[in-house]
């Protein structure tokens, strides 16, 4: 293994000059901060691992953007199976809303057995 480190000398100590790669300018969701707290408290050697070689906030955004994807992906074909379409959302809109949010619940339910706990 190569070591590419540099170090500056202070007083009789070498300490070694650390510098963090350069991160993405944006903001973590929901699922990439779920990620990172179930990594924190179920898995903590892989989550220490990650925060030292720069690869965690990159792994989180990707866990963001796939559990994103997955959701738009699916809630449209949930919403069809519920009968939740737009003739319902008119004629009864508190019934629409209740099969949106079990349709939601259903989705992110998968999200988090495939994504954010595994």
């Amino acid at each position: 293994m190569e070591n590419n480190l540099t170090y500056t000398q202070v007083g009789d100590y070498l300490i070694p000059n650390l510098a963090l790669p350069e991160q993405p300018d944006r903001d973590l969701g929901k699922y990439g901060r779920m990620r990172r707290t179930y990594l924190k408290e179920h898995r903590p050697g892989l989550f220490n691992r990650m925060t030292l070689n720069g690869t965690l906030f990159s792994h989180l955004l990707e866990i963001e953007d796939a559990a994103n994807s997955r959701l738009e992906q699916m809630m449209p074909q949930l919403a069809k199976a519920a009968r939740a379409t737009e003739q319902l959302k008119a004629s009864d809109q508190m019934k629409w809303v209740g099969l949106m949010n079990t349709c939601k619940a259903q989705a992110e339910e998968v999200i988090m057995s495939e994504l954010i706990y595994s």
